[in-house]
């Protein structure tokens, strides 16, 4: 991961964050395979990187996953051996609905926890190992108030990661992803979830969020340190990594 220095910096402007719960709702019975074929399957392999991010412990880690959507994440880890308990909250009752049949298919009710619960108000949530996000802090109305609610749901040296999607610079790669994204990303999203309104959501949370050393800023700003970010699949998504004092 690069190591950045201190920047100032504010989230700008973008679409609105109300009602963001009912659009998942709307969109949950499909989620999944819409993720699949819109990412040709990397999705799997971005989770799997940050999977090689948790830390190191002579115990078992206690995971908390905010944002755990249809619980892709959070049963991830908890197949990994160095994961004792994954604790997921997200505010869609519908994804989480779907997270729940998934967690018990796979049998792992029993260290897999799904609940009810908003980024920025995690004070019932403390004494974590590790704190994960997944290509859902750009969804959060108040970035900073986020990240710093997961953080204070840290041990002291507790880990932050978080995954989400970025803007690939690239001369070639780069135009060709946007305009994927811009205009064909919402018609195939539309006809896989009914719902093409949410895909156009999608774009443009993304061209108007942070990423790279602007979103380290932000993790800063949260009380982060040791901040640094990890670019993946030539940028269109980025690992980003922070720890609490």
């Amino acid at each position: 991961m690069n190591d950045v220095d201190t920047l100032t910096t504010q989230a700008p402007p973008g679409p609105s964050r109300d009602h963001v719960d009912t659009m998942f709702d709307r969109i949950s019975a499909r989620y999944d395979l819409a993720n699949r074929v819109m990412s040709m399957g990397l999705d799997i392999g971005w989770r799997r990187r940050l999977l090689a991010r948790l830390p190191s412990s002579t115990t078992p880690l206690r995971v908390l996953d905010v944002a755990t959507g249809t619980a892709d994440l959070a049963i991830t880890m908890a197949k990994d051996p160095r994961v004792g308990e994954v604790v997921g909250v997200d505010v869609s009752a519908g994804m989480l609905s779907h997270g729940r049949a998934k967690v018990g298919s796979a049998g792992l009710e029993a260290r897999v926890k799904l609940l009810m619960g908003d980024a920025r108000a995690l004070d019932a949530y403390r004494g974590f190992d590790v704190a994960t996000i997944s290509f859902g802090i750009r969804n959060v109305g108040d970035t900073v108030r986020g990240l710093r609610s997961m953080r204070e749901a840290l041990k002291p040296g507790g880990v932050l990661l978080v995954l989400e999607f970025s803007e690939p610079q690239g001369f070639l790669f780069g135009p060709i992803y946007r305009f994927y994204r811009r205009h064909l990303l919402p018609v195939i999203g539309g006809m896989l979830s009914g719902d093409r309104d949410a895909y156009r959501y999608l774009d443009d949370t993304i061209s108007t969020f942070p990423y790279g050393a602007a979103f380290t800023s932000l993790l800063q700003e949260a009380g982060c340190v040791d901040v640094g970010f990890e670019p993946l699949t030539f940028g269109a998504v980025t690992l980003y990594r922070g720890v609490n004092p």
